[in-house]
């Protein structure tokens, strides 16, 4: 649901979708990060064309754009109003026309290609990836935890930031109305969007993402998930912060990571910057988001197995607003009190 838009802007943003090649632009990057390259490959147009067209979108503040590289991707904005009326122009366009079909069967090909090279890449660091999981906890016994932390829903959106191959989206699949995963590797993201496709999300999806600088307006998510991520971040307060920004009044905000540890291997060799948190540490940072810290858990490995990991996981929730019918029955006690004195 959109709100309310000054009549200039909603009449250019109408102005800039009421075209068929940008309404077809808009149909794609509702459902995928796209660049000119790959555009004028589904659409069969030309460079200059598209671009132009890009543009048009993008002043209209119905697309955003962002530089991964050398390259330059475009999405849907979801920070805007008008963005967020493209994305109701995008579900009305009728999947079944032959133009709409023939655009995502070719943008399915172009998914299924980028999966291929991040398969190739992900089954050449697969043991790599076996020989972390080796060190800590079952999975399914911290999947098992993450589910009834955050409760059955359900969830107008559910984010789920650095999201990775896409797990946690499958995970609490059903759970929401939308599901959202950002992550900044495209590597990344083409294996999650092949996991995806698989489980038959149609209302999850994955973009590329900052995790410091989320384009996302402010209390968005009832739900905003980051498992295992903070220890590669350098500052990780401040991802913990832009995430209780956008966790709505009411909201939950889990995170899932590592007590302190000191297998300095991960360090050196898998990109890790912190070796784990405390629990009095994760407290403070997200007191200090504006936060009410909930429940925590600890997953420690077998009884002298000093070589593992013990999984950590938080709950912390936004403070849910006032509302004006709580605000109005105050008033009425108040004065109630007034006349009986």
């Amino acid at each position: 649901m959109i709100g309310t838009l000054p009549a200039s802007d909603l009449v250019a943003a109408l102005k800039a979708a009421a075209e068929p090649t940008r309404l077809r632009i808009l149909s794609l990057l509702a459902t995928a990060e796209l660049n000119v390259k790959d555009l004028t490959q589904i659409l069969g147009q030309s460079q200059p064309r598209i671009s132009r067209h890009l543009k048009l979108l993008t002043e209209a503040g119905l697309i955003e754009r962002f530089r991964d590289g050398s390259w330059v991707y475009f999405h849907v904005a979801d920070r805007t109003e008008c963005g967020r009326l493209a994305l109701q122009l995008a579900q009305s366009v009728d999947a079944g026309e032959a133009v709409t079909r023939r655009d995502r069967e070719r943008c399915a090909a172009l998914k299924s290609d980028r999966e291929a090279e991040a398969q190739s890449y992900f089954a050449s660091h697969a043991a790599d990836w076996n020989r972390i999981r080796s060190l800590h906890v079952a999975e399914h016994e911290v999947e098992d935890a993450m589910l009834a932390a955050l409760g059955a829903g359900p969830f107008k959106l559910f984010l789920d930031l650095g999201t990775g191959t896409g797990r946690t989206l499958e995970l609490f699949a059903g759970r929401y109305d939308r599901g959202l995963g950002l992550d900044v590797n495209q590597a990344m993201l083409a294996y999650a969007e092949g996991n995806i496709a698989r489980a038959k999300l149609a209302n999850a999806q994955v973009r590329h993402g900052d995790i410091y600088h989320l384009a996302l307006p402010d209390g968005c998510a009832d739900a905003v998930v980051v498992h295992q991520v903070l220890h590669f971040l350098p500052e990780p307060a401040l991802a913990i912060r832009e995430a209780a920004r956008v966790t709505a009044p009411g909201g939950k905000l889990l995170i899932v990571d590592f007590a302190p540890h000191e297998h300095e291997f991960l360090r050196e060799e898998h990109a890790h910057k912190r070796l784990g948190f405390s629990g009095a540490q994760m407290t403070q940072w997200l007191s200090d988001a504006g936060l009410t810290p909930g429940s925590a858990r600890e997953f420690a490995p077998p009884p002298g197995d000093r070589a593992g990991l013990t999984v950590s996981l938080w709950v912390a929730s936004r403070p849910a607003a006032k509302t004006t019918a709580s605000r109005s029955t105050q008033k009425i006690e108040t004065a109630s009190l007034e006349t009986a004195r």
